[in-house]
């Protein structure tokens, strides 16, 4: 019988998992990417190589998307599209913090069906798919049910709560806290742990897609910045910013942001 996609997800990221940790705090070779896209390590680039060759060799009718290959538009054409982040958080993992993520996805016809994420550092896999609940390391997690913005936790950046960005000028009254993987502070609002999370630049589907999922198969609301459902495997693989929070939480957020 084929494996499930799930299990090729969670097989992968562990496998991922492996890799990374052969080179943090190994002082693994650092480039700084053209267009002040950020930095890539000699890690991203070997997860990349070996999820490439493990994922597409096990699905070779599936797209591919990932952060670490150049995107030549084939994936396009493909009914179903593997949307992958080798690492994410690189400049986590450069630092050897331990918040760094492996970001696994799979999306058809513009919406994400499985998904995991897997911090190797705390061997934490948080994994769902459309047809089931949100887990992490097999038990079931779920969102906070916040009021509203009101003393509420809030995963973002400094910048992102800057008063030009909020109806009147005035940023909504909650506690900021960061992480520098965007698909763990996705997970970490899918377990309860935060109660939102808010990112308002335009976000690469590589950072977003399989935390989206598990958020929304917790219980949150996913959308980009304006409200908006967010499609998956676009030919501009980027959306308009991503808030991630319970039903009231999110209505109260959109509510306050100046379009």
């Amino acid at each position: 019988m084929p494996v499930s996609d799930i299990s090729l997800l969670t097989d992968a990221a562990y496998a991922a998992g492996d890799i990374a940790r052969r080179f943090w705090r190994q002082d693994a070779e650092v480039w700084d990417k053209a267009d002040d896209a950020g930095p890539v390590t000699e890690a991203d680039l070997a997860v990349n190589e070996m999820l490439a060759e493990k994922l597409r060799k096990a699905r070779p009718d599936y797209g591919w998307l990932s952060e670490e290959t150049p995107d030549a538009g084939e994936r396009l054409a493909a009914d179903r599209a593997f949307i992958i982040d080798p690492i994410d958080g690189t400049r986590a993992f450069i630092a050897g913090e331990k918040t760094f993520s492996h970001s696994l996805a799979i999306a058809e016809r513009g919406r994400i069906i499985a998904a995991v994420v897997y911090l190797p550092m705390y061997d934490a896999l948080y994994a769902a798919t459309e047809d089931s609940a949100a887990t992490r390391n097999g038990a079931p997690i779920r969102v906070t049910e916040p009021s509203g913005a009101q003393n509420a936790t809030l995963l973002t950046a400094r910048v992102n709560l800057a008063p030009e960005h909020w109806q009147d000028g005035t940023p909504p009254p909650v506690k900021r806290e960061f992480r520098a993987s965007i698909a763990y502070r996705l997970c970490l609002v899918a377990e309860g742990r935060f109660d939102g999370m808010l990112t308002l630049r335009p976000t690469w589907e590589w950072d977003i897609a399989a935390g989206d999922l598990i958020a929304r198969q917790a219980g949150a609301r996913v959308t980009d910045s304006a409200g908006s459902p967010i499609g998956y495997n676009a030919p501009k693989p980027a959306a308009a910013g991503i808030l991630a929070a319970g039903q009231r939480l999110h209505r109260d957020l959109i509510g306050r942001i100046r379009p």
